[in-house]
């Protein structure tokens, strides 16, 4: 059974989340505060995470740096808050997807279902959990890059974009696949998304980020991996 810890204060909202979730064969945990939230994901170790960012005791966001310190799991957030750069830093810091209240629950089931089968992907084969280049090696299996001898430092979101890019060497992935991977359907039409991210990932990765030589970009269709 998938377990989906809501982590919400109204408790209306809270009650048609659990209705809907349980008719759906869905286990949920429910947590009205931040400090609540921290200690059921420890204690219940969730499969997916829907997280509200108005808190009482502490704003969303530091739920999830405090989430990510030692889980990857899913975690979408359901927030009232529109401007794009409160959605921005909520996804930079680690949440996976965010959906703007009010919001259809089939949408959100739908958002849900997609980040259940992201998670349980099949393995990578092990040929292919290593992509060397000249200038950085990227682990697929233990999420890392090692840059000039050290560890890269990338965000969650920074690694996704990474993660599916390197998977598919040398294919041209669309911005529209990417924008849905990532950041989910209602998403697929916000390219500043994709341009801040890659910008952020080839200063990390490349020798000279304005003339990338591995995260390439094809002009109004997408991006691709060269090896």
């Amino acid at each position: 059974m998938t377990r989906v810890l809501v982590v919400e204060d109204d408790s209306q909202l809270v009650r048609a989340l659990v209705i809907n979730l349980q008719a759906r064969q869905y286990g949920v945990d429910a947590a009205p505060d931040g400090a609540t939230a921290l200690r059921l994901a420890a204690a219940r170790q969730p499969d997916v995470v829907l997280l509200d960012l108005g808190l009482p005791d502490m704003d969303g966001t530091d739920v999830i740096r405090a989430l990510r310190g030692w889980t990857r799991v899913p975690i979408l957030v359901l927030s009232a808050r529109q401007a794009s750069d409160e959605k921005v830093v909520a996804l930079d810091v680690g949440a996976d997807d965010y959906i703007t209240k009010p919001f259809s629950m089939d949408e959100l089931l739908a958002r849900l279902r997609a980040a259940v089968r992201r998670t349980e992907a099949a393995p990578l084969a092990p040929e292919t959990t290593l992509v060397k280049t000249d200038d950085f090696t990227i682990d697929l299996l233990a999420k890392k890059v090692h840059r000039d001898g050290r560890d890269v430092r990338l965000t969650p979101t920074e690694w996704h974009l990474l993660e599916i890019l390197a998977t598919n060497p040398g294919r041209l992935i669309t911005q529209k696949h990417l924008l849905r991977e990532v950041w989910g359907v209602s998403q697929s039409n916000k390219t500043n998304y994709l341009r801040v991210y890659m910008a952020q990932l080839r200063r990390k990765m490349e020798t000279d980020p304005a003339h990338p030589r591995y995260l390439v970009t094809e002009p109004g269709m997408g991006y691709r991996f060269e090896g």
